[in-house]
């Protein structure tokens, strides 16, 4: 446990590629060590005639509609993040740059289990300074209609959802974890997007969704999956949308240490209750554990 008081990038890089599932583009990346304090921060290779670097911070994020899209100043941008996101943050890793040569992350198979895969292979390496920890000390809430992210405190990192819909396939589903490495990797990591055929059809009469299929989401239709495998747990619906707030909320640079919880949410609404987070400076501080352990020798 002590070593996760401490910051850790990776040993060595961690490539793979794939095809992003809405540009359906065929991209390669690599995920390199980084110094202490650096983040994570996304590199498009394939521009070179502009700043070619993207922070994944709360404030780059620029869109949200399919999946959570960051931009920097000079306009690059790179879509779906959210899957490596979790990953990155659930399996300790605080620093590190990803490369990749198109405007999206390989949806790989629509879940954070092929990056986790990844990053273990490559192996971890703990670095010299303290890991630090957002921890909430007031509850921040966003309200949208029926829809709510909330984050409020506690001792660890909790993340409960709630989903709700008219499909038989789906109808309503609960989770509430308390989230580690561990819990990540057991609970929520294999758990795919997922998606209705009659949306997957306008998606792409708008340019959209081109590298969706079967093989990277659960496709429903009515009140069927459509996948001849079916699904990999009863609710795994509820546990994707908790995996994707857990990337959403990884845009804050640390560690939450708290409890989220999202009733009907989606990367719109994590992506304001990080926003007003970011706006609410008595609502939350740094926290390391580097000293405690000291004391506690």
């Amino acid at each position: 446990m002590a070593s996760s008081a401490y910051q850790h990038t990776l040993q060595g890089p961690a490539i793979f590629a794939g095809v992003g599932v809405h540009t359906g583009a065929h991209t390669r990346v690599s995920v390199r060590p980084a110094p202490v304090n650096s983040g994570i921060v996304f590199v498009r290779t394939d521009v070179t005639d502009r700043d070619n670097r993207v922070p994944a911070t709360g404030e780059a994020v620029c869109k949200t509609q399919l999946g959570t899209v960051i931009q920097n100043a000079a306009g690059v941008t790179v879509a779906t993040i959210e899957h490596l996101m979790a990953a990155l943050v659930m399996s300790g890793v605080d620093n590190a740059v990803v490369e990749l040569d198109g405007p999206e992350m390989p949806i790989m198979d629509g879940s954070s289990l092929p990056f986790i895969q990844m990053l273990d292979r490559a192996g971890r390496r703990r670095q010299d300074q303290p890991r630090r920890f957002i921890e909430i000390l007031d509850k921040i809430e966003v309200v949208e209609g029926d829809k709510r992210a909330t984050l409020t405190p506690a001792s660890q990192f909790e993340v409960a959802f709630e989903i709700s819909f008219a499909s038989a396939a789906i109808g309503r589903q609960r989770v509430d974890l308390v989230m580690d490495d561990q819990a990540f990797r057991d609970e929520l990591a294999d758990c795919r997007t997922f998606g209705f055929l009659h949306e997957v059809e306008a998606l792409r009469a708008m340019g959209l969704a081109r590298g969706g299929s079967m093989e990277n989401a659960v496709v429903i239709e009515g009140d069927r999956i459509l996948n001849p495998e079916g699904l990999r747990r009863p609710d795994e619906f509820v546990r994707h949308k908790a995996l994707d707030a857990i990337g959403d909320l990884f845009v804050l640079g640390a560690p939450v240490l708290g409890r989220f919880e999202g009733i009907l949410a989606g990367h719109g609404i994590n992506n304001a209750l990080v926003r007003a987070l970011m706006a609410a400076p008595h609502a939350w501080r740094y926290r390391a554990f580097v000293e405690e352990l000291a004391e506690a020798v």
